[in-house]
């Protein structure tokens, strides 16, 4: 299997992902909304639902990690995500996506390892015989195929571990979020903020305590509804070479 057959999975898990990273923060609003009224008591006092919006946006693009546990649903499938990634462009976690598998990525320097579970591998074997799909579980079913960084057919499927990049697409500016409920998300104090376009209702949740970090994003209608949290932020992703015996080398399997 070459790394070019990782493409046709994370791309789609990775534009997803993205979109759902930013549901609500820069699609929502029009030119001249202004959402609410300012609040004097409770979270936040003096500030709007836009001022609160923008804030947690600016301070979520300042962490240094943080990790994504995401289900989504979009055209290519429902997606599940669990990655703990940071700004020096390290990662570790798993990706779901429909019924073509579970891939698992470890960034850590120069080198990524991916392991697919035997789902994925056999969707990527179909339309060989029999005997090729036994031939690649035997050699790939619990192994890390390891790849440098820097090969360019590897390069899709390692976007997802760029933190800066992600956080890029969020934009501050123009929005219509309304103050709502204070509440708990993950153990944290929350306020949420809600926007509404058609028929999809968009809930932001920020932290109220210590920085305001965005701590939860739901999507309810549309056709790509989903809820992405933001978890962990500015503690160290676990990125630990697999062992020795249980990792394959692409360049040894003729994958360049």
């Amino acid at each position: 299997m070459s790394s070019t057959a990782l493409r046709t999975f994370t791309r789609p898990a990775l534009a997803a992902l993205c979109a759902a990273a930013v549901l609500g923060l820069t699609a929502c609003g029009s030119p001249g909304s202004s959402g609410d009224r300012t609040k004097d008591t409770g979270p936040f006092p003096g500030l709007s639902g836009p001022q609160i919006a923008n804030n947690a946006i600016k301070a979520t693009k300042k962490a240094d990690s943080l990790t994504l546990d995401a289900n989504l649903k979009t055209p290519e499938g429902q997606i599940k995500a669990f990655m703990a990634l940071d700004t020096k462009g390290q990662c570790a976690g798993t990706i779901t996506m429909g019924d073509t598998g579970t891939m698992e990525l470890i960034k850590d320097g120069k080198v990524a390892y991916l392991r697919f579970d035997e789902a994925f591998l056999r969707d990527q074997s179909e339309g060989g015989s029999p005997e090729e799909t036994e031939a690649v579980l035997k050699m790939l079913k619990g192994r890390w195929m390891k790849t440098d960084v820097t090969d360019p057919e590897a390069k899709d499927s390692l976007e997802m571990c760029e933190l800066d990049s992600m956080l890029a697409e969020f934009e501050t500016g123009i929005n219509s979020a309304k103050r709502g409920e204070e509440t708990t998300v993950n153990g944290k104090k929350a306020l949420t903020l809600t926007e509404t376009d058609g028929d999809e209702t968009y809930t932001i949740y920020v932290a109220t305590e210590g920085e305001p970090y965005l701590l939860r994003v739901e999507q309810k209608g549309g056709e790509e509804p989903g809820t992405i949290s933001f978890l962990d932020y500015d503690k160290p992703v676990p990125a630990k070479k697999p062992a020795a015996k249980d990792i394959v080398d692409l360049d040894e399997l003729g994958a360049q």
